[in-house]
């Protein structure tokens, strides 16, 4: 925290509706829907270094506070504070989402005690609300230290690139690009103005709590194009099934192994999650934590697999507890490889999807069919005159007889094989049936996963 002493800007009068905290809530907001709560509270004489208050966004409640950087730095104080905590309350009276605006130069160590008391209770009521009602951090200029961990801890953090997110209070390694790759800031944008319309799109995609519906875009545009077989670009795949092959993805530069976003499927929300080749630590927590989200949100949650093994077995159990614990409406198309904790994790039963699906070239095996021919079929090649390319052949027709997708089906392991251009389809009707999904889980407080 750094001592921030209260200057005479804040004590002439100036006019808070001309602040950037006030003008940045504004451009958040629906034109004229803002009601500015404890407007005219004080801090040392001059106005409180934030503004908050309520407004809508396409239509729906939201809360918001921005810190005002403008009014003594935006710096932490008593009186900043109190207006936080009283939107985080309206936030659970009403399971309205909240908004949070970061620009502060620091906190008022004159005031010492009350400081610390003031970080505490924000940090303990954001923590509190994580899964209640959606939270998003607007990263505008420095937030460090404690209020870095505050805005780290919502579901989506957003930066501009004048954003300084770091627990060093000297702004060290706090750039969105630097943000970006240690998996803290899901989007970065160019500037103030698109870091607010990003969040603004955020909220237009999400419900308001945990207990209410997604919400309904206008209509269901054509994707981009049709799924093909071989595509390996999990971006351009899920553009081909989506609404309008409009997909927001989050956290494009950590794990990228894992491609995570929201798209609108037949016109409701539905969360993306495509895992390609061997997924690294950074790619299961990524997908992890994304997966929790959608589950909190009771957010549909659909799987794209083209996986052969994890890297880590911490991170691997992480993710295989997400997608267990998960109760939310889950999906699984494998599309390429589904080899062993793959599968189990992902797609499968230990993963509780609803409907698994397949392409008919996927691969489908407790084994690699590079282990599983030579481990198992390995006698065929005694004597061979060509072993090289006699064993390239064995382990083309396990994989298109023992770990193929048909035989997966006849298995039970799958439900259907279906034709690349059937996907949307397929997962559209998966999608009607499971609206109306409920699971009652066992009495726990929550799972301990690896973390």
């Amino acid at each position: 925290m750094k001592n921030v002493g209260h200057a005479e800007t804040a004590q002439s009068g100036q006019d808070v509706k001309h602040t950037k905290g006030y003008l940045r809530i504004v451009s958040l907001l629906d034109d004229g829907s803002f009601h500015e709560v404890d407007g005219l509270a004080k801090s040392q004489g001059g106005y409180a270094e934030a503004v908050a208050g309520y407004g809508t966004v396409e239509g729906s409640p939201v809360c918001v506070f921005s810190q005002n950087s403008d009014v003594d730095g935006g710096a932490m104080s008593k009186a900043q504070a109190s207006k936080i905590k009283k939107i985080y309350h309206l936030a659970v009276k009403t399971g309205t989402p909240i908004v949070g605006i970061f620009d502060s130069a620091g906190g008022r160590l004159n005031e010492n005690g009350d400081i610390l008391e003031a970080y505490g209770e924000i940090l303990l009521h954001a923590n509190n609300l994580s899964g209640v009602v959606p939270q998003i951090s607007v990263i505008l200029g420095p937030c460090t230290g404690t209020s870095a961990m505050i805005a780290a801890g919502a579901d989506f953090v957003v930066m501009s690139d004048k954003g300084e997110l770091t627990i060093a209070t000297n702004g060290e390694g706090g750039t969105a690009k630097e943000a970006e790759k240690l998996g803290l800031c899901q989007i970065a944008a160019a500037d103030e103005t698109e870091a607010i319309k990003a969040a603004h799109r955020l909220l237009s995609m999400l419900p308001s709590n945990n207990l209410s519906s997604a919400l309904l875009s206008e209509g269901a545009g054509a994707p981009a194009g049709t799924p093909s077989a071989g595509e390996t670009d999990a971006g351009k795949l899920i553009g081909s099934i989506c609404d309008g092959g409009e997909f927001l993805e989050l956290s494009p530069q950590f794990g990228c192994s894992a491609v995570t976003g929201l798209a609108y499927m037949g016109g409701s929300v539905a969360g993306f999650t495509a895992l390609s080749g061997v997924i690294d630590p950074d790619s299961c927590s990524k997908a992890a934590r994304f997966l929790r989200f959608c589950d909190s949100f009771s957010i549909p949650a659909i799987t794209i697999v083209n996986a052969e093994k994890f890297e880590s077995l911490r991170e691997a159990s992480k993710l295989s507890s997400a997608y267990s614990e998960a109760t939310t409406a889950k999906i699984t198309v494998v599309t390429g490889s589904a080899y062993g904790p793959v599968y189990i994790a992902i797609a499968g039963r230990g993963a509780g999807s609803d409907f698994t699906l397949a392409w008919p070239d996927a691969v489908v095996s407790a084994i690699s069919p590079e282990t599983g021919a030579v481990f198992l079929w390995n006698d065929r090649l005694a004597g061979s005159e060509n072993p090289v390319e006699d064993r390239k052949k064995l382990i083309e027709e396990y994989r298109k007889t023992e770990a193929s997708a048909q035989k997966a089906a006849a298995d039970g392991i799958i439900e259907a094989v279906i034709a690349p251009e059937e996907t949307r389809a397929e997962i559209l009707a998966g999608l009607d049936m499971l609206s109306g999904k409920r699971v009652s889980t066992l009495p726990k407080k929550h799972a301990d996963i690896q973390l």
